[in-house]
């Protein structure tokens, strides 16, 4: 293992500044500056502030992994950086900052695609991914399904939502639930004293024959419940709803998933992003990938949502394989493909 380069990652493409340290696919470092308090008053994530909470942290933050590692600034052999997609004003603090380590000290720079990493980052848990795998992202910006032959080099996306991302939908029903932002784990928690099956709220393209999604609807829907019971001068019992939204939209992905592993003969499940530390869709992904003969890999909650890990794991991956480092004229991209996993 000490023959391995030692590979710093750099994440900002939304309101997290994560710095991650691996070696090969061991973790040494994960460390966290998080501008979600910042954020929450406005009901979601303001690009502006979050970029300059990245200005602040950045320093902090990597130094603060680096003691956490027991390492020096010498000892990095490489840099890894989100390149995309995400926040451009975001994007581009983590971008300029990586560019400014690896010329300073000498060492290849990979900018990385932020879904790309978020599936090699399991492999830092549970080991090398099987190839070919199929991995569900979910989280506040992205719900796709991707075909994953090399982590690497080849990344084919199946299919991804039309409209609101799961993530985005659990924000906005929480919003009008009352709950506090962000939506995801205040949803999650107040499902657990309601029912999944009280109210049936709609499943958008759940027997569409493709692979994409849609909860724009669904969003709708539980709006438009919550604003005819309360015109009725009915209580509303937010743990029943919240359970309901969650069982409708967990219900979707997983059906989804285990289709595309089926009609591309996949065997190996991974699920990351942020949704996947919510509760009800690790039971129910494990649930029918067991009655499916599917291997199911999800990494533990911290490393799901934003992280720097994940995009060292991403980063060393390349270099392993040999891939050509970055020039240091790369851009921040928000609108980055999945398909391309190295810029």
């Amino acid at each position: 293992m000490a023959d391995e380069p030692l590979v710093l990652g750099i994440e900002t493409s939304c309101d997290e500044t994560g710095i991650g340290i691996v070696r090969g696919h061991t973790l040494l470092a994960n460390t966290i500056a998080s501008s979600m308090e910042e954020h929450a008053r406005f009901g979601g994530v303001v690009p502006e502030v979050a970029s300059r909470a990245h200005l602040e942290a950045m320093t902090p933050t990597v130094e603060a992994a680096l003691a956490e590692a027991g390492l020096k600034f010498s000892d990095i052999d490489a840099i890894a950086v989100t390149a995309g997609p995400g926040l451009a004003g975001a994007l581009l603090v983590g971008v300029a900052a990586a560019k400014s380590y690896a010329l300073g000290l000498g060492v290849p720079l990979y900018g990385v695609n932020h879904l790309a990493a978020h599936v090699a980052v399991d492999q830092l848990e549970h080991g090398p991914l099987p190839k070919p795998c199929l991995a569900m992202l979910v989280s506040g910006g992205h719900s796709s399904l991707l075909l994953v032959p090399d982590v690497a080099a080849d990344v084919i996306s199946l299919g991804s939502t039309v409209d609101d991302a799961a993530g985005e939908a659990f924000d906005k029903v929480a919003r009008v639930l009352g709950l506090p932002f962000p939506g995801g784990p205040h949803i999650d928690r107040a499902a657990r004293d309601g029912s999944g099956t009280a109210i049936v709220f709609p499943r958008g393209k759940i027997d569409d024959g493709t692979l994409d999604f849609s909860f724009s609807g669904l969003k709708t829907a539980v709006a438009r419940w919550i604003e005819a019971r309360e015109a009725a001068g009915e209580s509303i019992h937010v743990p029943d709803v919240a359970a309901s939204f969650q069982e409708a939209v967990v219900d979707v992905l997983t059906r989804k998933a285990l289709q595309a592993c089926r009609k591309y003969d996949v065997a190996d499940l991974l699920i990351g992003g942020g949704v996947a530390a919510n509760s009800r869709l690790r039971a129910l992904a494990q649930e029918r990938c067991d009655a499916a003969g599917v291997r199911l890999r999800v990494p533990r909650p911290g490393l799901c949502t934003d992280n720097g890990a994940m995009v060292a794991a991403l980063g060393s991956d390349l270099v392993a394989a040999g891939i050509t480092p970055s020039s240091l004229e790369i851009p921040a991209d928000s609108s980055l493909p999945i398909t391309t996993v190295h810029v």
